[in-house]
Formats: structure tokens, C-alpha cells, sequence
């Protein structure tokens, strides 16, 4: 008898492929290095393009360059990495002290370091899940410079096309919108729109882009030259561009690194560095409400109104956060600032190497007077005089870290938090609505494991009633990347019963983290009370919708300083005792 094997569903290839990637990626950050061209980095391509993540859009198409997923992807990666051939990953190794320039990239916070014109190091402090981000970043942009490469030769032969944009690019590397420059840049254009496989028109809109970007990242010239390039060298062998052996690209991962990964040594350093601020400032027995967000919303709910209602004539915090969303207002945003230095706010620069700031607030020193009618003070908040510690938004596994290590006693001091409350301001992709919906988790679900985390959520939909924002309750998915994300795998978990209505990156991290500590260590209060509530960054089952389409923009204004407001006047509202 011969029993029929019922064939795979799409999600169920997708997320086979999701699987057969992160093992490729750890056993390769266990060897230490890999070439894209050899046979492990083609095994990683190959499962990359099977699962086709909607961030990086037409990446499967053979001929067609994926411009958005380009864009996005360096605007994460530093600037001038499409010239390297060697990519090193590694810890904080004394970089930061050394004579080479530190390089930032535009929208991931990460120390780079360009050593030569053909290496560069990628500091890693934050987990495994910043380098899952970076290697998967690092093996779309090769799969788009093998397509730069096809299209730059002609039987082996240079085209005329690569050709004249490479004496652009040379001989001109910062073309742009100068009078004089303007036939050039056309040119240019032109050129560049042939070795994509784009039309002139999609190219123009691509070029556009990439210079908003600027100086951040190269042009888009630049990058389409330099990838292929580089490309090109790696399958002639140095044969045309220079009389070298061997010019393969390859990554490696420094033994620092491996050693280090997932032992907490950067987040103890900081979780240190805050509990002692706090003890030195006395502000340790008092009760502690911590909220994980961007560190301008609390600070300008608290501080924007008293500083800026006469000067610009605005009268809701929403209305006065539009106005200092605005580039040309950066001195404003530095008033608000000062102001708030002076009346109880604390800055805590990163030290540890995490790149999350912190921000403490002390309740006491508010200027009650002047704050805005949209703030319900309470009585109690006089007597009880809660802190407010506010932390930047950690990343993907990062959370964990730094939750695990936060919500441990003072090791110094054997003291324990007298912690209230935690709140989480999120950005997420969103399933089932648009940019700037808002999501309140019922649960996290960890993708790819049987770790769930149900818990209860001090917020509802009640608490955004009348503010013509969307709101959708259910499950959050939390990823392992964002970059991964397939829309059959996606659709599967919105379709199905486990009713998920977005995806992010940290929630399960968070919940095992807070979970931990008060059911197990039982180093903080068993009935702290839990506010999660995420604004939609994205939707990548839309058209157009993902990540790489393009930020938020002012539309975040309005569901970001909803979520502040509330988290504020729960905190004011609710009794600060602790048992």
C-alpha cells in the first residue's frame, strides 16, 4: 500500500527555510569565518532567497536590483562597507580608543570601524540577534551585487555602461544637484538604471533616496559601482582590476566575540551603572515605575509644555510634539532639554557599550505648576514621589539581557528594587491594520520554540477611547528578525487560532526576563503590574508596507505621545505601594 506524502504548504517551506538559516548562521559564527561565494554562504543565500522575506522585496527576481531592500539595508550597515571585502565581526575590543574613525550607521546604533579600504569591523554588544541582523543584511546586499556583476559584463566583457559610471564615479564621487553637475548626474542615472535592471524613472526615485541619506551613506552610484566591483573582482580573480590572487569576500568572527556572546558582560556593566546612580541619589526606596521607549516622548510630555506653550502657541502636547518632530527645531528640543536637567531629569550616557541612554526622572522635582492640564496629578504622587526610570529601546535578544540583569538585587547593597511597575512602548509590524494602528498584547509567542508567555495587560482598548486611533488586541509574534519574516509564514499565524495581530522583537525576551524575577528569584514585587502597548512601524503583508518602504515619519506622532500620556497618568493615578 502506498501512502501519499501530502505535499508542503508555502509556510510550512518558509519556515523550514527560517530553521535551515539560523542553523547555517550559527555553526557559522561557531567556525569563525565563511566566504558568501563558498559553499556555506551559498547555502545561506539559497535559503534566504527560498524564503523570500517581504523586506527585501523583489530580491528573487534575477534581473531586477531590489531598490527599497537596498536602501534599508544601508542605511544599518556603516557607510563605505560596499568597497570592503573583509568584514569582521567583533566585541569591545579597545576600538573606541584607537585612532580609526568610529562609523554609525543612519538608523542601528553600532560602532564600525574602517581599517583599510578593503576591511571593516562591526562592533557587536548586543546578542545573537544583532548578528543574525548583519549577516542576513550582508547576504542580501551580496545576492544584489552578483545581479549589479551579471549586468556590468558582457561575455566575460565590461558594458559600456559600467564603464562610463565608473569614470563617473571616479573621477566625480559626489555628484549631485549643482548647476554644473546636473547633465552628469542624469548620465549617471542612466547608467546606473542599466546595471539594475530599473527604468530611468524607478532609478531617479532610488537616487532621490539615497541622497536624503546622505552623508550617512554613499550615493547610490557609488554603491551600485562599488558592489559590483567588488563582485567582479571575486569571480575574475584580480585578473582586470588588480594583479592580486585571491579576491574572494569574506566574514569572520573574532574569538572575542565568540567567547563573549551570551554572558551578559555588557548588560551587568550597565544594569550596574544604573542601580548605583540610583542608590547614590537616594532615589533607591522609592517607588519605581521603569518604561521602555524613546527617550523624547516622556521627556517632552513632562517638560515641552512648561518651556514652549507661549513661545509657539501650542496647546496640546501632541501639537507641540509635531512642531519639535520638525528638523529645523533642534534648538527647541535643546530648551525643553535644559529645562528638564534642571527640574528632575538625570541623563545616563551609555558607558557598558549597549548604546541604551537612560533617563530618570524624579517625580519630587517636577514643576507641578506648570505642567500640562492633559497630566492628572494626583495627590498621592506628592506624598509617595515615585522615580521614573525611562531606557532606550533595546534589541531583539538584547532585552533579555538587560531586563535579567536590571530587575536583579543591588549586588553592592543586596537591595532589592521597590519596583511598581514596567511599561513597554514598542514598535511593531502590524497584521491586521496600518502605519500608526495601535496593538495591545494579550501574549508573547516566541517564533520558532514552545516558550508562550500569557500575562495580564493593565491596558485596553478603554484607555485610547476618543483619540481616533485605531486599536487591535491579541497575540504578538515575537521574531527572531525582522529581516526573515515571510508573509505565508505570517498570514499562518494571523489566519490561524493563535490570533496573532503583529510581530516584534522583544516582548517574549522582556516577559521571560520579568517573569523570571518575580516567580523564581523573586527579586521584585510578584503583582508588579505590566503595560505593553506597540505602534504600528509597518505592515509587511501590504504592499508597499514593510519596513523598507520608508519610515513613519509625523504619522508616528500622534500614536507615540498617546502611549506616553497614558503610561504617564496610569502611573500618577495608581497606589505606589509595594508589599
Amino acid at each position: 500500500m502506498t501512502i501519499s506524502v501530502p505535499e508542503r504548504s508555502r509556510a510550512q517551506e518558509s519556515r523550514a527555510a527560517i530553521e535551515r538559516i539560523y542553523v547555517i548562521m550559527r555553526h557559522l559564527f561557531v567556525r569563525g569565518h565563511y566566504k558568501p561565494s563558498g559553499v556555506s554562504g551559498s547555502a545561506l543565500s539559497e535559503a534566504l532567497l527560498t524564503l523570500q522575506p517581504e523586506i527585501y522585496g523583489s530580491m528573487a527576481d534575477t534581473e531586477k536590483v531590489e531598490l527599497n531592500g537596498l536602501a534599508y539595508v544601508t542605511a544599518r550597515l556603516p557607510k563605505g562597507i560596499e568597497r570592503c571585502r573583509f568584514v569582521r565581526l567583533i566585541a569591545a575590543e579597545g576600538y573606541n580608543n584607537s585612532g580609526f574613525e568610529k562609523i554609525i550607521p543612519a538608523k542601528r546604533r553600532r560602532n564600525c570601524y574602517r581599517i583599510d579600504e578593503e576591511t571593516m569591523l562591526i562592533e557587536v554588544t548586543r546578542g545573537r540577534s544583532e548578528i543574525y541582523d548583519i549577516l542576513t543584511h550582508l547576504t542580501f546586499i551580496y545576492i544584489e551585487a552578483d545581479k549589479i556583476r551579471a549586468h556590468a559584463l558582457n561575455e566575460g566583457r565590461p558594458t559600456q555602461e559600467w564603464l562610463k559610471l565608473e569614470k563617473i564615479v571616479l573621477e566625480m564621487p559626489t555628484v549631485n544637484l549643482a548647476i554644473e553637475e546636473v547633465e552628469v548626474r542624469q548620465q549617471a542615472i542612466s547608467y546606473t538604471s542599466t546595471l539594475l535592471g530599473r527604468t530611468f524613472e524607478e532609478t531617479v526615485e532610488a537616487e532621490h533616496r539615497f541622497r536624503q541619506g546622505e552623508p550617512h551613506n554613499n550615493s547610490l552610484f557609488q554603491i551600485v559601482y562599488w558592489l559590483g566591483r567588488v563582485a567582479i573582482e571575486e569571480m575574475q580573480h584580480g585578473q582586470d582590476y588588480a594583479a592580486r590572487i585571491g579576491s574572494d569576500r569574506q566574514i569572520t568572527f573574532s574569538s572575542a566575540l565568540r567567547e563573549r556572546i551570551g554572558n551578559h558582560i555588557h548588560g551587568e556593566r550597565w544594569a550596574t551603572d544604573v542601580k548605583k546612580f540610583l542608590w547614590s541619589r537616594n532615589l533607591w526606596q522609592r517607588p519605581l515605575h521603569i518604561i521602555s521607549a524613546n527617550l523624547h516622548s516622556i521627556l517632552n510630555c513632562l517638560y515641552a509644555f512648561p518651556v514652549l506653550k507661549q513661545q509657539i502657541g501650542k496647546e496640546s502636547i501632541e501639537e507641540i510634539a509635531h512642531h519639535l518632530s520638525l528638523p529645523e527645531n533642534l534648538n527647541l528640543n535643546q530648551e525643553v532639554l535644559e529645562f528638564a536637567l534642571q527640574h528632575g531629569m538625570y541623563y545616563l550616557e551609555d558607558r557598558a557599550g549597549t548604546n541604551i541612554h537612560v533617563q530618570i526622572f524624579d517625580t519630587a522635582m517636577l514643576p507641578r505648576d506648570l505642567l500640562s492640564p492633559e497630566l492628572q496629578l494626583k495627590p498621592l504622587l506628592i506624598e509617595e514621589q515615585p522615580v521614573i526610570l525611562v531606557m532606550d529601546y533595546a534589541f531583539g535578544e538584547q532585552a533579555f539581557e538587560l531586563f535579567d540583569e536590571l530587575l536583579k538585587p543591588y549586588k553592592e547593597k543586596s537591595k532589592k528594587l521597590n519596583l511598581v511597575s514596567i511599561s513597554i512602548m514598542g514598535k511593531a509590524g502590524t497584521l491586521v491594520g496600518n502605519k500608526g494602528d495601535l496593538m495591545l498584547p494579550t501574549a508573547h509567542i516566541f517564533e520558532g520554540t514552545a516558550d508562550n508567555y500569557p500575562f495580564e495587560n493593565d491596558m485596553s482598548r478603554q484607555d485610547f477611547q476618543g483619540l481616533d486611533i485605531p486599536v487591535h488586541e491579541g497575540a504578538l509574534l515575537t521574531v527572531l528578525g525582522t529581516s526573515l519574516q515571510n508573509a505565508d509564514v505570517l498570514d499562518y499565524f494571523r489566519s490561524s487560532s493563535w490570533n496573532v495581530v503583529g510581530l516584534e522583537m522583544e516582548g517574549a525576551h522582556l516577559q521571560k526576563a520579568i517573569q523570571a524575577a518575580a516567580k523564581i528569584r523573586k527579586s521584585i514585587n510578584e503583582n508588579v503590574i505590566l503595560r505593553y502597548v506597540y505602534y504600528a512601524s509597518d505592515n509587511p503583508l501590504m504592499t508597499n508596507g514593510t519596513l523598507a518602504s520608508g519610515s513613519l515619519g509625523q504619522t508616528g506622532v500622534k500614536p507615540t505621545y498617546a502611549i506616553a500620556l497614558k503610561f504617564l497618568n496610569k502611573i500618577f493615578a495608581q497606589s505606589q505601594s509595594v508589599s
